[in-house]
């Protein structure tokens, strides 16, 4: 197959999926709305489309890894401004403004599509890759694939107009769908996609790597700079700072899980810089038990999961965070927010515990009594691992997307007809 992928390309879930097509001899080109260097997408061919502003926003790749550092002198200025000082306003500006810049550079993506001529163009998010595509295939027949992730539906088309409105036109465009979960297909059919076109629900944002998420035994010290005792209970908080995940929540919840378990270490990672956070530990006084860690790699991330007894997601709407499948791996026991994408996932009780992510009762009421119960939480490793390979390992869902992308091309052209929804992997 010849594919366009319209990405961030500094994600490395982005390179993850990519990484699988171009070792299985597919022809692939990128399109990256992110500046990042041909080193990003190994064995691909590459295009930066830089849409939305993105010179100005983080200069991470939006995930677990490390930065890839800003090259503009207002990314580098922006990229050294602590969270909750310039964030706020330049996301603002992005969503309020971006939509606009979609159609600025809709005419070159177009142009490249034209020139590389590719069987399926696939767009890894809505905002503001999803947006992109559609309006720069408007008029090209070319088989149009979008991926939903996250809160694409539930933050970005629910509180901007103008991106709600873009949604709307991309989901009419799109000839086909990833919902990665199915709260987000019902989403996806109210805002336009029709049941008659292919969707697929693929978790894990191409799935979970056992190699490198999993219950193995890890016998390397660990970095002295995260401060973690030998033998302490620790909770962790993967989520990093995002507008959906009630952080609040977690760190409030602190005191009260600390006076029933004081032998317990918090961590968060992505927190380092973040001055709400900050401000959360000096105030409820909990500076010696909290480590507000930086962004980490994957494999850093792979050892905190296999260090923690909890891992926490207390999200207020949400896909199908990878972090809840990664942390449920590698045998740490989640306890999340309820809400429907998890419960996807998450049987309360079972296989980990729900609570009310705006609640640091109800957070710590869950992780205290996961804390426990050490049986529930034996029982859930091993009904999470077998769970996490049956439905999100890495090599099945890639195997399920490369099935999908060929019927998306063989279907491309033919008459509308109501297609049978498949099954999650």
């Amino acid at each position: 197959m010849k594919l366009c992928f319209v990405v961030d390309a500094r994600s490395p879930t982005v390179r993850s999926w990519i990484s699988h097509f171009t070792g299985a001899g597919h022809q692939v080109h990128v399109i990256s709305t992110y500046p990042c260097g041909p080193d990003a997408v190994p064995g691909a061919s590459l295009d930066v489309v830089p849409v939305a502003f993105s010179m100005l926003a983080e200069s991470s790749d939006g995930g677990a890894g490390e930065s890839t550092g800003p090259k503009s002198s207002p990314a580098r200025l922006l990229a050294g401004m602590p969270r909750g000082s310039l964030w706020s306003p330049v996301s603002k500006l992005r969503h309020w403004l971006g939509p606009l810049d979609v159609y600025r550079y809709a005419p070159r993506v177009r142009k490249i599509v034209a020139r590389v001529g590719p069987d399926l163009v696939h767009a890894m998010r809505v905002p503001f890759e999803g947006l992109l595509a559609a309006e720069a295939l408007r008029p090209v027949e070319t088989p149009l694939l979008i991926s939903i992730w996250g809160n694409d539906f539930t933050f970005h088309a629910d509180r901007f107009p103008l991106v709600a409105w873009m949604t709307r036109r991309a989901m009419k465009r799109a000839d086909a769908l990833n919902t990665e979960c199915r709260f987000n297909l019902r989403l996806a059919r109210t805002l336009g996609f029709s049941p008659k076109k292919p969707w697929t629900a693929l978790p894990g944002g191409g799935g979970i790597r056992p190699d490198l998420f999993g219950p193995v035994a890890d016998h390397k010290p660990l970095p002295a700079r995260w401060e973690i005792p030998r033998g302490a209970t620790v909770v962790l908080n993967p989520r990093g700072y995002q507008r959906h995940v009630r952080n609040d929540t977690f760190l409030r919840s602190i005191p009260s899980i600390s006076a029933a378990r004081p032998d317990t270490v918090f961590v968060a990672v992505g927190m380092e810089a973040d001055r709400t956070a900050q401000r959360w530990v000096r105030r409820l006084g909990i500076e010696p038990i909290v480590r507000l860690l930086p962004r980490v790699s994957q494999e850093e991330m792979a050892r905190l999961f296999r260090l923690a007894d909890i891992t926490v997601s207390p999200s207020e709407h949400d896909g199908t965070p990878n972090t809840l499948l990664e942390g449920m791996a590698s045998g740490a026991f989640p306890v999340a927010g309820d809400i429907e994408p998890i419960r996807e996932w998450i049987e309360h009780g079972v296989n980990g515990l729900l609570c009310d992510p705006s609640s640091p009762e109800s957070l710590a009421k869950a992780v205290v009594d996961a804390l426990e119960n050490t049986e529930l939480r034996r029982q859930a490793r091993v009904r999470n691992h077998e769970l996490v390979a049956q439905r999100a390992d890495y090599n099945k869902v890639m195997a399920s997307a490369e099935e999908f992308y060929a019927r998306v091309i063989q279907r491309a052209g033919a008459p509308a007809q109501e297609v049978k929804a498949p099954e999650v992997v």
